[in-house]
C-alpha cells in the first residue's frame, strides 16, 4: 500500500522514539512513513518546516499534497489514518477537544525530559512562526484543519 503520511519525530528523544515504534506496530496497512527528524534528507524534503519545529513537536506531512500538521493536530491525523483509529478519532469532534488535546500535547512536550527522554530534550517555546491551529500555513497546502 502507498504511504499516505510521513510522520517525523525527534529521534534523539527516547520517549518520542518509543512512541514512534508503537505507532509503527499499529500501522498494519503500512500507510505511514515514520522517520526521525535527524535522518539525512528530511529537512531538505520538507523545507517549509522550521528546524526548531522538529524539536518542539511531532510533524506529519500528507503525501498527496504536502499538507502539514504538528503537535496534537498531527497526532489526530495519525490516529485517523490508522486502521483502528476510528475507535478514538471521534473524540476530536467533541467541542473543545482539540484545544484540550493541544494543551495536553504541549504539557507532554514540555515535560518529556521528566518522562524518560533523557538529557536531549530541551523543549523550546510552543509558539512557532507560520503555524496556525497545528497546521503549517507555509506548507504547499495552505489552510486550517478540516473535520
Amino acid at each position: 500500500m502507498e504511504k499516505q503520511l510521513t510522520v517525523i519525530y525527534d529521534g534523539h528523544c527516547g520517549v518520542c522514539t518509543r512512541l514512534a515504534n508503537r505507532v509503527a506496530r499499529l500501522d498494519t496497512h503500512g500507510v505511514l512513513e515514520i522517520v526521525p527528524s535527524q535522518k539525512a534528507g528530511v529537512r531538505e524534503r520538507f523545507p517549509w518546516i522550521s528546524a526548531s519545529a522538529y524539536d518542539e513537536s511531532l510533524q506529519v506531512v500528507r503525501a498527496s499534497d504536502g499538507r502539514t500538521w504538528e503537535g496534537a493536530a498531527a497526532v489526530e491525523e495519525v490516529i485517523r489514518t490508522l486502521r483502528a483509529g476510528w475507535v478514538v478519532s471521534w473524540l476530536f469532534r467533541i467541542p473543545f477537544a482539540r484545544r484540550i488535546a493541544e494543551r495536553g500535547y504541549r504539557w507532554f512536550a514540555d515535560h518529556r525530559g521528566e518522562l524518560g527522554c533523557g538529557d536531549h530534550c530541551q523543549v523550546h517555546s510552543s509558539v512557532h512562526n507560520g503555524v496556525h491551529n497545528g497546521v503549517h500555513t507555509a506548507s504547499p497546502a495552505v489552510g486550517t484543519k478540516n473535520s
